[in-house]
């Protein structure tokens, strides 16, 4: 019987048909930073800029083997999913139907489009993933088609270890890494390279830190509960990782793990790794490909000083249009912004004698009236930006000195999502 890294091997050989392997590159900017060796593993330079595209060409590939009488294939995915699905019906000349939330983007829309060609059929349905989700489930059992799911399948968890074979052929034996960080959504990825690696921690074999978005922790919670948990509700901000519900399969071969090998990653911290990456490093990267990169930031220095780390980046699919939002929050996590509602006398010269309480380094960045409480005050919502966190601590003590009814609501994310 053929064994899961001879399939792997197999189907290395045969994704090589679409594209090159892509980079291990040890980055010298992280590696300074955080005291190890860490190599990022660039699968945002895939054609699809995503690893996923190897899961959806094994799947293909396998059951066109295998003597599939389907001619037509189904898809349901708003992102890299449909991506890799969509170039992967062009290249075997089969005709497919993306099913995609109304809500989508224009630009996956469009993208998804260009990879596929006349080959592609784009249905938006539903205001939301599982809305179209069922509805592609639905087309699939009427019209006799085969469902490519985007990660609980024993083939497109082949596809994706294909990763593991590439940073164990480039690395060797050697130099092979002590920790490789993975980042979760439906779990495909992780399932595949932890399989391929071994089952178990045994000697020589890398530990494995899995990240997973904060607002989206399915494999946490399922390792916590010793099953599948499908999550009550999900923060969808990492759009590429946030999973109401690990896969079956994906779960079957990640149980072994513990709740403790799993990273809870704060979104707002992720955004400062994303621009962080992209000033310094010139490297674009979705939520989702970000997610292994910012989970360095858990680890004490002590910990990881000197060992050779692998970080999978995911991909880069970042719609730009994003970008003032993910700017926003990498502020408020660094403490360099913050949103305070502000009962402003209604008076000649108040605003400015607020402004001369300012610092040379503060600056307004929304000013904004809410309404008048009363007929001499008026609620304000004030924005403000600066250079150092330590301003505010400054700031603060001036309202207070100053008698200035103040509320800083920068963290509470109930009026936070309402007002700014």
């Amino acid at each position: 019987m053929t064994s899961f890294a001879d399939s792997v091997a197999s189907a290395a050989t045969a994704v090589r048909e679409i594209f090159p392997e892509t980079p291990l590159q040890e980055n010298d900017y992280l590696s300074k930073k955080f005291g190890a060796r860490i190599f990022l593993k660039r699968e945002d330079l895939t054609p699809v800029r995503s690893y996923k595209i190897r899961g959806a060409f094994n799947f293909f590939r396998k059951a066109l083997a295998a003597g599939s009488k389907a001619e037509l294939f189904v898809c349901a995915s708003a992102g890299n999913h449909a991506q890799g699905f969509a170039f992967v019906c062009r290249h075997f000349g089969r005709k497919g139907v993306v099913f995609m939330p109304v809500t989508t983007p224009q630009q996956k829309i469009d993208k998804t489009r260009l990879f596929g060609g006349e080959f592609v059929e784009i249905r938006l349905v539903g205001d939301f993933f599982d809305d179209c989700y069922h509805a592609a489930l639905a087309f699939t059992e009427e019209s006799g088609a085969l469902m490519v799911p985007p990660f609980d399948h024993r083939d497109i968890i082949e596809g994706q270890a294909t990763v593991a074979y590439e940073i164990a052929a480039r690395m060797g034996r050697a130099k092979k890494p002590e920790m490789i960080v993975l980042p979760v959504g439906g779990g495909g990825l992780a399932a595949g390279i932890t399989q391929y690696f071994g089952q178990g921690p045994g000697e020589g074999e890398p530990r494995f830190v899995f990240c997973e978005p904060a607002g989206a922790p399915s494999l946490k919670e399922s390792l916590a509960a010793g099953k599948r948990v499908r999550l009550a509700k999900m923060d969808s901000f990492v759009d590429g990782a946030a999973v109401g519900e690990i896969g079956r399969e994906n779960f079957r071969l990640l149980k072994r793990f513990s709740p403790e090998d799993v990273r809870a990653i704060p979104e707002n911290r992720l955004c400062a790794t994303m621009i962080e990456m992209l000033n310094i490093e010139g490297v674009v990267l979705e939520p989702a490909g970000a997610l292994a990169v910012d989970a360095l930031k858990d680890f004490p220095k002590k910990e990881i000083r000197g060992k050779t780390i692998v970080c999978v980046v995911s991909g880069g699919n970042f719609d730009f249009e994003r970008l003032p939002d993910v700017k926003e929050r990498a502020l408020r996590f660094q403490r360099l912004k913050k949103y305070f509602i502000i009962r402003f006398p209604q008076r000649p010269g108040a605003l400015r004698d607020f402004l001369q309480l300012l610092g040379p380094d503060d600056d307004i960045t929304r000013f904004e009236y809410l309404k008048k409480s009363a007929r001499n005050f008026g609620s304000v919502l004030i924005g403000i930006e600066t250079k150092d966190h330590r301003n505010f601590d400054t700031l603060t003590a001036k309202f207070t000195a100053e008698g200035v009814q103040y509320q800083d609501i920068t963290d509470n994310e109930t009026l936070a999502n309402l007002i700014i």
